[in-house]
């Protein structure tokens, strides 16, 4: 009897939490991601890493510049491994042509948002950003007490 699998909780590999906190994201897009097989193995292990990276544009093409994906122990005596190495990212020719417009002309970044599966894939959820400035960041952190103290304060009235 044939085992069934049962689907993880989450498809995420990877979030990078500090993008929200860092740019004002405007418009999200996903990317797919060319992997060797021993990146695809060691991200379905869980050992990917999206801290200080982000999207370049080289030649017309996108590439994910310094995400990490830590090699298995197991992996293949012939090859060598390169955790940080930059890999292309695939979208529609619409698409990147867009995204490359806004970049050169409009001044936004492309920040990396999360790398998780679909359908047996590795896809890379992107943002059209714009960085924040320090004020910027100070007036998200006051907002975001100011709703925890309301909640608490609300719970209490209760």
């Amino acid at each position: 009897m044939a085992k069934k699998k049962t689907k993880s909780a989450s498809n995420t590999i990877a979030l990078n939490k500090k993008a929200r906190h860092d740019y004002h994201l405007d418009e999200e897009f996903e990317a797919g991601l060319a992997l060797e097989g021993w990146e695809v193995k060691s991200l379905r292990d869980g050992r990917g890493q999206l801290k200080e990276s982000y999207v370049i544009v080289r030649h017309g093409e996108l590439f994910l510049f310094g995400a990490h994906v830590s090699p298995l122990s197991s992996a293949s005596t012939h090859i060598h491994p390169d955790p940080t190495r930059t890999r292309k990212l695939l979208m529609k020719r619409g698409e990147i042509d867009r995204l490359i417009g806004a970049v050169e002309r409009r001044g936004y970044t492309l920040v990396p948002l999360a790398l998780y599966w679909k359908s047996g894939h590795v896809k890379l959820k992107i943002a059209l950003a714009k960085g924040k400035k320090l004020h910027d960041k100070r007036a998200a952190i006051k907002q975001r007490e100011w709703e925890r103290d309301k909640q608490r304060l609300h719970k209490l009235t209760r």
